[in-house]
């Protein structure tokens, strides 16, 4: 088929141009001579590469926890519908018992497929994680971090593992992070209390992520610059939750300011709660409140968001002066490099997987295309 009137937003710019599609790939940008009876006219929509969401815990009244084909299917369904075409479905500090059967589903949908959004793996958040900067991670199942305890929950499962998100200060993290890291996995840094040394130790063993900038970690001090100082300092990649609640929109632009829009991910944090109405929900295994875009427990930490990416690409895009190319590659390509899929997925280039998504001057959604087929 062909998408044709179209701007094309690339890496580095946006063209106006048409996009042949063939057996699920991009076959020709700008083909001088085409004849398609499937043919699109774009009608100056903005074709952009799909979302790619690294971290994100539930959506549509299911979480990953569920354990469930029907729960990471559900998931798919309902973030492919705001751009999202990839994710890595995130776990919870649960039981190691839970952890095991997420990824047992996780396993069998990356590779027979969803029903919407690739699977493209898994992110483990936890359970080593510092009981002092919890959040809204459950308190009952944090364990120290060992090589054994990891090999454990991450047996017959190795080859889906993209990230995990731990605390370096903790005995035992950086000996996991070393171990981790060689095996090809990515060590994010996060639910910190740790130093700026003690982050900057991590990075030299091989730590080369960090978990929701700015969120349950040691805050840039002057005297003490925390772990956010580490991230800033450091050539370490990081994401955020850009729906002005996690994080004040300030904030956010001194992030991309210094850390530049190569190195962070537009991530979603989303729980179950995301596209469904106000009410009670859980995560971990603890209530959550939902309110006005904001879910909370009870004692009024915040438990992730329901946030999607399509949202979080205006909000940035209507709260800084980035141009709109270099907002979707946070919310693209960066992605799809985490997830080691970056020469396929992830930008509008001949050869790659024709996961595309149209929409207008305020970032909705007009379709979705996954390996060339209309999801919406």
């Amino acid at each position: 088929m062909i998408i044709e009137n179209c701007n094309i937003i690339y890496l580095d710019r946006i063209e106006k141009g048409s996009i042949l599609i063939e057996n699920g790939k991009i076959k020709e940008i700008n083909p001088a001579k085409y004849h398609d009876e499937n043919t699109l006219d774009a009608k100056g929509l903005y074709v952009s590469p799909g979302f790619i969401d690294v971290h994100i815990h539930g959506a549509g009244g299911y979480d990953t926890m569920d354990g469930t084909s029907e729960a990471i299917n559900t998931i798919a369904k309902t973030i492919v519908k705001h751009g999202t075409t990839a994710f890595t479905p995130t776990t919870m500090t649960v039981s190691i018992e839970d952890i095991r059967k997420s990824l047992g589903v996780i396993k069998s949908l990356k590779k027979i497929g969803s029903e919407g959004a690739h699977v493209l793996g898994v992110h483990l958040e936890g359970p080593f994680v510092s009981p002092k900067a919890i959040g809204a991670q459950n308190p009952k199942h944090i364990l120290s971090p060992s090589i054994s305890t990891y090999k454990g929950i991450v047996k017959d499962y190795e080859g889906i593992i993209v990230s995990i998100t731990l605390s370096p200060e903790i005995d035992g993290a950086k000996e996991l992070i070393k171990y981790i890291s060689d095996t090809g996995v990515i060590c994010s840094l996060g639910h910190t209390n740790a130093t700026y040394e003690e982050m900057i130790a991590a990075i030299e063993c091989g730590a080369s992520h960090s978990t929701h900038l700015y969120n349950t970690m040691t805050p840039l001090n002057h005297r003490n610059p925390g772990a956010v100082g580490a991230i800033f300092d450091s050539n370490i990649t990081t994401e955020t939750i850009a729906d002005g609640i996690h994080i004040s929109y300030p904030a956010l632009r001194i992030a991309y300011k210094q850390k530049g829009t190569d190195n962070v991910l537009l991530i979603s944090d989303a729980m179950m709660a995301c596209c469904m109405p106000n009410g009670e929900y859980s995560l971990g295994g603890q209530k959550v409140i939902v309110n006005n875009d904001e879910a909370r427990l009870e004692n009024g930490a915040l438990a992730g968001s329901v946030l999607t990416i399509d949202k979080a690409v205006r909000n940035v895009y209507k709260n800084s002066d980035l141009p709109l190319h270099e907002i979707v590659k946070m919310a693209s390509f960066n992605g799809a490099r985490h997830c080691k899929v970056d020469d396929h997925k992830g930008q509008i280039k001949e050869g790659y997987d024709a996961d595309l998504i149209l929409f207008d001057d305020d970032i909705n959604i007009k379709k979705v295309f996954i390996l060339g087929k209309e999801i919406l």
